[in-house]
């Protein structure tokens, strides 16, 4: 298989769907008729490939984004706590992270003798 196909219109409109529907990497490598070593080897040797599957990817995340934004706004509860421990996770955790030394707190452990 040669990668001319997939640099045409037609096939770079190909990838980009099937990275928009979510296909894995191995999935569009075995749409192509590829192994996966050529997927990623063509992916370095030709951008026009890693730009068509970037941007499938990057419509539909923007598109599942808005969607729960809309859901959030909403007062749709789980939304609204997916959104805030993802975007907002220093605040919104349920088990918020650790700071580390450079933060300016230091983590303290006392042990009680009994």
């Amino acid at each position: 298989m040669r990668a001319e196909k997939w640099l045409e219109e037609d096939g770079l409109t190909l990838l980009e769907g099937w990275a928009r529907d979510g296909l894995t990497r191995e999935q569009i490598a075995g749409q192509m008729g590829i192994g996966l070593s050529t997927f990623y080897k063509w992916q370095k040797r030709y951008p026009q490939i890693a730009q068509a599957l970037r941007k499938g990817k990057e419509l539909v995340d923007y598109q599942v984004e808005a969607a729960l934004l809309d859901k959030a706004l909403g007062g749709d509860l789980r939304a609204q706590m997916y959104w805030l421990n993802n975007r907002r996770g220093d605040k919104w955790q349920e088990h918020p992270r650790e700071k580390s030394e450079k933060d300016g707190d230091e983590a303290v452990m006392v042990l009680v003798d009994v």
